[in-house]
């Protein structure tokens, strides 16, 4: 990770495509740009670390990012090629792809064989914070559209299939009941869960909650 204190690596070597960020979340902004030496299109993903009071809690999700997409090497899992620091904000230059979830409500096989993917790497991978924001959706010249996840921020090993989980993590839209529960322990079937409020959206198909 570079950290270069004497001019801007982000101005220097990017140029802008949109005046907009492409994408905004809980940990970062997302940025379209162009390599001034390569010419290739990126995604740049900034995080700012404005809240000192929780810097630490933070700092861990976001290196738990990095090192997640540093290690899962798949056409499943968005690209990853560097990271930098300047000021108080982290930047990641990652894979650009055109499209999430969010903008093409199109159902993929992929979407449950990327998930797949992650609970049959030894040892297993809980994403945690499975949503159509955190689906995106390459062009593909050899596969056509294609599927890729992001964001493992929240991500976890599970090591074994007594193993269970406690922390309260994700979105609520998206999360297992007993995620949402204190102390109450989960494991991969969190995931599942969210794939299946993922693909009742997918279909217009609502739950109705009941008091």
């Amino acid at each position: 990770m570079e950290n270069n204190s004497n001019k801007s690596h982000y101005r220097s070597h990017f140029i802008d495509l949109s005046d907009n960020p492409i994408g905004t979340g809980g940990f970062g902004t997302v940025f379209k740009v162009k390599h001034k030496l390569d010419e290739q299109i990126y995604a740049v993903k900034r995080v700012e670390f404005q809240n000192l009071t929780y810097l630490d809690i933070y700092l861990q999700h976001v290196c738990r990012d990095v090192r997640s997409l540093r290690k899962v090497r798949s056409d499943y899992v968005v690209e990853y090629y560097n990271s930098w620091i300047e000021g108080n904000a982290l930047y990641n230059q990652m894979e650009f792809c055109s499209q999430n979830l969010r903008n093409i409500l199109e159902v993929k096989p992929q979407i449950v064989e990327s998930v797949q993917y992650l609970h049959d790497w030894d040892p297993q991978i809980i994403h945690r914070d499975l949503k159509p924001e955190n689906i995106l959706i390459i062009e593909n010249a050899k596969k056509g559209r294609f599927v890729k996840l992001c964001d493992f921020g929240l991500a976890v090993e599970h090591r074994t299939a007594s193993q269970r989980h406690t922390k309260y993590l994700g979105t609520p839209d998206y999360m297992a009941p007993e995620v949402s529960m204190p102390q109450t322990k989960y494991g991969t079937k969190a995931d599942i869960y969210s794939l299946g409020i993922i693909a009742m959206e997918l279909f217009d198909i609502y739950l109705e909650y009941w008091d």
